[in-house]
Formats: structure tokens, C-alpha cells, sequence
């Protein structure tokens, strides 16, 4: 095609594909021409302004390391991550939400009832739950990997002072699909805003903000993994997560609990905590595949 023009862009893009592209490549590349070539219309787009948005896309490559995913960032500030959470999560499923750029693979095995708390000052925090599928059956040996930040509110990943599993670990769920383990109460944090997804936020007048949570995701054979998170329901930033990660189903109390009920038995903390604490009822709703 010679005669290329801002009205035929679009097609001739699409028509320069190969005859045995990949369906659903064919589908996705069709879309995001569509809507691409559209935004660059619509907004009238500059030669300056699409060379800053280069330089920016960039420097999201440059600032990215093993310990931090600034392309994940940026897709969950944008809301993508989110939205694709939402079009792929099943109503009848505990709902998902976003990964982040923090997890750490291969995170210790952790008996139930384990610590994470450790020589951390704080409330401790006792977790405790079920796996079950969506009729209401337990789901036996699911795994459950659990991570959050630091009283700091930094991930290990993030900070040169804590191990790299600090506050990381993985269970694995009883024969009733019970999970339980005592942590520390988690703390609102910011996102990284020192790179180019600070950038954005500070143009758009948003704040970096997140609401605190525990990270989950869990699995079990034969069921779909869901990743998500936790939050307790007065933390001040649920209506302003700025990576959009907070629903309804995963706002939940965390229970105040008087001093010296905490369970004599069953836990690593057990017979060592004698200050008040809270406790946290989970329960994840896994979907079969």
C-alpha cells in the first residue's frame, strides 16, 4: 500500500498480517490498533508529546529490576491490572486482585500456625481460615502463599535490612482446608514514586497510597489459583487504593481479642503473647477449572 493515510492506517495495518497468524494474536493486534490509532486521532497527539511518552515507556525499562517491576506498576496504576482481574474472576469465586510487583517465589514452607511477626514490635495479628470450592467443600492440601510489608511499609524486596523472606511464606492447608498463622497488623504504604510511574501520578494530582492488606494467592489441584488480597475495613485509603486492588467480598474486621485468650495450643506463639491481640476470619472460595 503507497497511498497510506490517517483514515486507512488502520486497515492497512491489519491487512499486512500474515495469512496464518494466530486467531486470537490476530483478534488482540486488531484491537489495540484500533483503539491506539484512535487515541493518537482523538487527542490530536504531538511529535513531542508521543517522543516524551517514548522516553517515559523508556525509562519504565531502565528502572526495572529483579526486585522491582515498574512495567507492573505502571499497569496497575493505570487500572489494567485490576480490569483484567474483574473480566477474568468468576461471582461465585472469591474475587481477585492485583499480584504487584513484590511477591517473592519460592518463599519458605511454613507449618501451620507459624509466625511471621518475629522480633517485629506491633499487634499481632492471628489469621486463620478455610479453602473451600463454591458448592462449600473443603479443599484439602490447598496451597496458601501469603506476603506483606514490613511495619515500615516496605516489602523484603525493597529493603536492604530485612531477609529476602522476611514477612513471605507458604502453607499448606489441613484435611478441613484450614490455614492459620499470627503476623503483625499490615500498614498503609505508597507505591514507588521515584520513576516514571510517579511521573504520572504526580501529573495527574494522585497520591501514591495504597490501603494495607495480606497478599494471597492460593491453589489447589484441579481449581483455578486466585491471587488477592486482604483489608481491614478502617483503613483510610479502601476508597482510593491507588492501584484500584480493594473489593467488597475482601474488606474484612480485624476483631480485637482481650489479653490472655490467645490460643494455648496450635501456634508458634502460643504461651508468649499476653497483650490484647486481633484476629482475622478468611475463608478463599476457589472455582474448579
Amino acid at each position: 500500500m503507497r497511498s497510506v493515510t490517517a483514515e486507512n492506517i488502520t486497515e492497512t495495518f491489519l491487512g499486512y498480517f500474515g495469512k496464518d497468524t494466530d486467531p486470537r494474536v490476530k483478534e488482540i493486534m486488531a484491537s489495540l490498533a484500533h483503539h491506539l490509532h484512535g487515541f493518537v486521532k482523538d487527542t490530536k497527539l504531538t511529535h513531542d508529546e508521543w517522543r516524551e511518552s517514548l522516553e517515559l515507556l523508556k525509562w519504565v525499562g531502565e528502572i526495572t529490576t529483579p526486585e522491582r517491576n515498574e512495567f507492573v506498576l505502571l499497569s496497575d496504576v493505570l487500572g489494567v491490572s485490576s480490569l483484567v482481574d474483574m473480566i477474568n474472576s468468576n461471582p461465585a469465586a472469591t474475587s481477585s486482585s492485583v499480584l504487584g510487583p513484590f511477591h517473592v517465589s519460592d518463599a519458605p514452607e511454613m507449618a501451620l500456625g507459624a509466625d511471621f511477626k518475629r522480633h517485629y514490635d506491633g499487634e499481632v495479628i492471628l489469621v486463620e481460615g478455610y479453602i473451600k470450592d463454591t458448592e462449600g467443600n473443603f479443599i484439602p492440601g490447598a496451597t496458601v502463599d501469603i506476603w506483606q510489608t514490613a511495619p515500615n511499609g516496605l516489602y523484603s524486596s525493597q529493603d536492604e535490612e530485612q531477609d529476602i523472606n522476611s514477612f513471605h511464606g507458604v502453607f499448606t492447608a489441613d484435611e478441613n482446608g484450614y490455614y492459620c498463622f499470627t503476623t503483625i497488623r499490615p500498614v498503609s504504604y505508597t507505591v514507588p514514586s521515584d520513576g516514571p510511574v510517579g511521573k504520572i501520578l504526580d501529573a495527574t494530582g494522585r497520591h501514591p497510597w495504597r490501603p494495607s492488606h495480606l497478599h494471597y494467592i492460593v491453589s489447589a489441584e484441579g481449581y483455578r489459583s486466585l491471587v488477592t488480597e486482604v483489608f481491614p475495613n478502617d483503613d483510610p485509603y479502601l476508597d482510593q487504593d491507588t492501584v484500584f486492588g480493594v473489593r467488597e467480598d475482601l474488606v474484612i474486621g480485624y476483631k480485637p481479642q482481650a489479653a490472655g485468650t490467645f490460643p494455648k495450643e496450635g501456634f508458634e506463639l502460643s504461651g508468649k503473647v499476653d497483650d490484647a491481640f486481633s484476629k482475622i476470619d478468611f475463608d478463599a472460595i476457589l472455582i474448579k477449572k
